[in-house]
């Protein structure tokens, strides 16, 4: 087994690891309290820059989770999960795999910050408001497009899905999905029937439990 996934419970290193569970692929699961900066030091040996994830593959290192998942879609193909530049929709494709990320993760985990994760002195919470917002007037684009279609792009569930879903489940973790539309809202239920996005859920439980580190984070500590 090659495949090393460092994680924290529910964090962005749950996109590669729903992504291992849809390919099928066989991977060693390490879970870390959060922060792990914080609360598991040695693990600055392995990744310095602190954060999650870290996945590793022979002698391939990465820690951008949307990379990943293209990566492993990529080293899987051929694959239903990767749109290659042959097809017509590979632009899209590559645009949603990189908004989940960049644009819809990324005001949350500001939300967090100033919301949840601050000292009380030093929570914003104008600034969590103003993110929020931020975040929700963005998704909002996603339902015209999801009104009419069951997955994102090419009529078919691929790594795009992984990472424009793990951003909506972040958000019915801190409390945002009652905002959603109905188009994304129902595009949401479908993504958490998949029965590889149950696997990983499981996954990350079981080896948690098997590890030392609690299975339920408090929920002013959900990772990001």
């Amino acid at each position: 087994m090659s495949i090393k996934l460092y994680h924290c419970l529910s964090a962005r290193s749950f996109r590669p690891l729903w992504m291992l569970e849809e390919l099928r692929l066989a991977y060693e699961l390490i879970v870390l309290p959060f922060p792990p900066r914080a609360l598991q030091r040695s693990y600055l040996d392995v990744n310095p820059l602190g954060t999650i994830p870290l996945f590793e593959d022979g002698p391939v290192r990465m820690t951008e989770s949307a990379a990943i998942c293209q990566y492993l879609a990529d080293k899987a193909a051929p694959t239903p999960l990767r749109i290659g530049p042959e097809e017509a929709e590979y632009g899209a494709y590559l645009n949603f795999l990189h908004f989940g990320e960049a644009t819809l993760t990324f005001p949350q985990t500001l939300v967090l910050r100033y919301g949840r994760f601050e000292p009380d002195a030093r929570k914003l919470p104008e600034v969590a408001d103003a993110y929020a917002k931020w975040f929700l007037g963005r998704l909002r684009t996603l339902e015209p497009h999801l009104a009419a279609r069951e997955y994102l792009v090419a009529s078919r569930f691929t790594a795009a899905d992984v990472s424009v879903g793990y951003a909506l489940m972040l958000a019915e973790l801190i409390g945002l999905d009652a905002h959603f539309l109905p188009a994304v809202a129902a595009y949401w239920q479908r993504l958490k029937a998949r029965p590889a996005y149950g696997r990983a859920l499981a996954a990350q439980i079981t080896a948690a439990e098997a590890q030392g580190v609690s299975p339920v984070p408090a929920p002013q500590a959900v990772p990001a």
